[in-house]
């Protein structure tokens, strides 16, 4: 079966799809290095919570987590979150600390933007920790601005930047 047919989007060197069976080793690797997720949901649970979640069908609705694929060897990059709540679209990011700082989050996050666009006209926010410096750079990289502030949280919307 050739994966990138099951392709959401493509960016330069990655392609974003569905989680496979195959993909659960490496997103446990990453989602349970809780130094690494400190800033972020969805991590330290078992391999049966990331099975039930990840490889029964999701909707973005009501809130897809997608894989991002490394197209060069198929390896597991990260993962990409999407939610839909009426004319808000809702992203988050992760990429496995061993491919950090090498553009892939903002590759994604870029075409990403511009898929979003492509399903109609929808304002594009991410919530992100008020300490999470690096995932703060990458919004405002990317086009985002601080829009307001949540608890722990700031709400970043995209300005067409």
């Amino acid at each position: 079966m050739n994966e990138e047919s099951n392709a959401v989007l493509e960016s330069q060197r990655c392609y974003v799809r569905p989680f496979i069976q195959e993909d659960l080793e490496a997103f446990m690797n990453y989602r349970n290095d809780l130094d690494w997720m400190k800033y972020q949901g969805f991590k330290g649970y078992t391999r049966e919570v990331y099975e039930t979640t990840l490889l029964n069908s999701q909707r973005v609705e009501e809130g897809s987590q997608l894989a991002v694929i490394r197209k060069k060897d198929q390896v597991l990059l990260g993962d990409v979150f999407l939610l839909q709540k009426e004319d808000d679209f809702w992203i988050g990011y992760t990429i496995d600390p061993s491919y950090k700082r090498q553009g892939y989050a903002y590759e994604v996050v870029h075409d990403l933007i511009h898929w979003i666009q492509s399903k109609g006209d929808y304002m594009i926010k991410a919530g992100v920790e008020k300490e999470n410096l690096p995932s703060i750079n990458l919004l405002e990289k990317s086009g985002f601005r601080r829009m307001e502030e949540e608890d722990d949280e700031f709400v970043y919307v995209w300005n067409g930047g």
